[in-house]
């Protein structure tokens, strides 16, 4: 088993011909995230990791596979595997400590967007709020804090995230309560990531933010992908212009138990 350098990530491009989850484009790009295969020239099973999603791919009964999902990193992730022999074996490696949830692709639709709606909704924000750009004033706080964490966390560094993350907050009494911001990027386009605190849901102030971060991305010529962990963000999706594609299980591996 080997560990990939970003710059060799592309080799596994052929485990993951077709496949349309953004942050597994990025790690192929050689942008973000990391790699491991069971072997590097000529790779039968994989895995990408960007952030805290996991996804394997290739030929589950190769002999490294096991070992391969025994070398992640223990800590929280959501793995997402490509067939039910991938999640039969992720369910026999983390026996415990794994849970299966169901998540939403949301289908990737260029120019279906409608600026008139999205402008509609930032301007839409409610009184006493105001939205900002994320950029190296708010980046330390927001990476200091659990919520707002996953806006800028996966980019190596503050200039790297000023330099190629793109993301919108919204301030109640000069502080960030929610926003939407650039998950992972890959060429041509960003996965969004959107929170909001609890005492400041249910006012607009997601689809605000979200609206923002799509309209910059159409101004630059990216698309902004969307996937959904829950019915809700899915309704918010659709309420942006997306399409529910179809539901997928994906698992909660937490080491811990």
């Amino acid at each position: 088993m080997v560990f990939l350098k970003r710059e060799e990530c592309g080799r596994l491009a052929p485990l993951y011909a077709g496949v349309q989850e953004t942050p597994v484009w990025s790690c192929l790009q050689g942008m973000m995230g990391q790699a491991a295969a069971d072997d590097a020239d000529a790779p039968r099973c994989a895995w990408i990791i960007v952030g805290d999603f996991c996804f394997p791919a290739g030929d589950p009964d190769a002999p490294e596979a096991a070992a391969l999902l025994a070398a992640l990193p223990a800590r929280f992730l959501i793995l997402v595997p490509p067939d039910g022999a991938w999640a039969r074996r992720i369910e026999e490696a983390f026996p415990g400590c794994s849970r299966r949830i169901e998540r939403y692709a949301i289908q990737k639709e260029p120019g279906m967007f409608d600026r008139a709606r999205l402008w509609r909704l930032v301007e839409a924000l409610p009184a006493g709020y105001r939205l900002r750009r994320i950029d190296a004033e708010w980046y330390d706080m927001l990476l200091a804090q659990e919520w707002s964490r996953s806006f800028c966390e996966n980019f190596d560094s503050k200039e790297d995230f000023c330099r190629r993350g793109l993301g919108y907050i919204a301030l109640y009494g000069g502080e960030p309560v929610g926003g939407a911001s650039s998950y992972s990027v890959y060429r041509g386009g960003l996965e969004i990531e959107v929170d909001v605190q609890e005492p400041h849901r249910r006012k607009g102030i997601a689809s605000a933010c979200a609206a923002r971060l799509i309209l910059a991305c159409l101004e630059r010529g990216w698309y902004p992908s969307w996937d959904a962990a829950t019915p809700v963000s899915v309704r918010l999706a659709e309420k942006l212009g997306y399409h529910l594609d179809a539901a997928y299980p994906a698992y909660e591996i937490r080491p811990d138990g």
